[in-house]
């Protein structure tokens, strides 16, 4: 199978665990997705950055500024709102002229955006009922994947890769006892923690 949004190649998780040979090309690259998705879940938003722009909807913070989930590019992006609260996303703001992106030197930076920051003469609609207010279409996610994210995906996929020869998280036997490896999950939390947003928009 081919790796899909993985956040290191097959070759580098080889080179990592000293492999050279393909028999095992197929589990390896499994590995590798599965560890991925599980930093998702950790960090509680995705690293890799959508093929295509799509559109999702939020409810702004007062009439000046929406809140958003990762966004990884200005290509595709385009603000909406739904003036009359009945969910039409009919009135399009346009871009360093009605709204700037936020923090503004995100993208400079190999982050994400953020919040979209109202600038021009037309403030957001303050909402009548609970429809969220404005329409956003972008390619959601980071701009490139963090390189400490790449190596606490290289350390999740050895684990993973090491316990099917461990059940029971049991490397082998000494003069002391079981030699059992380490708790899944320890190390990359700690690093993914620096990641985590507590919440979405």
């Amino acid at each position: 199978m081919a790796i899909t949004n993985g956040y290191t190649t097959l070759a580098t998780l080889k080179a990592y665990l000293k492999i050279d040979d393909s028999v095992e090309d197929t589990m390896l690259e499994d590995i590798i997705e599965a560890s991925s998705r599980s930093i998702d879940q950790i960090a509680n938003r995705h690293f890799y950055a959508d093929a295509s722009a799509t559109a999702r909807t939020f409810r702004p913070v007062g009439n000046m500024r929406v809140i958003t989930d990762d966004i990884s590019s200005l290509t595709g992006l385009i603000l909406k709102t739904d003036p009359n609260s009945v969910g039409v996303y009919q009135t399009t703001f346009t871009i360093n002229t009605d709204y700037i992106v936020e923090p503004t030197t995100a993208l400079a930076k190999g982050r994400p955006i953020n919040y979209l920051t109202i600038v021009g003469g037309t403030a957001l609609s303050l909402p009548v009922n609970y429809r969220p207010q404005v329409e956003v279409t972008a390619k959601w996610g980071w701009p490139a994947v963090p390189n400490d994210i790449e190596q606490a995906t290289l350390i999740l996929s050895a684990d993973y890769y090491k316990r099917k020869d461990s059940i029971g998280g049991v490397l082998g036997l000494s003069e002391l006892g079981a030699i059992r490896m380490s708790p899944l999950g320890r190390d990359i939390q700690a690093i993914v923690r620096a990641y985590r947003r507590e919440f979405f928009a």
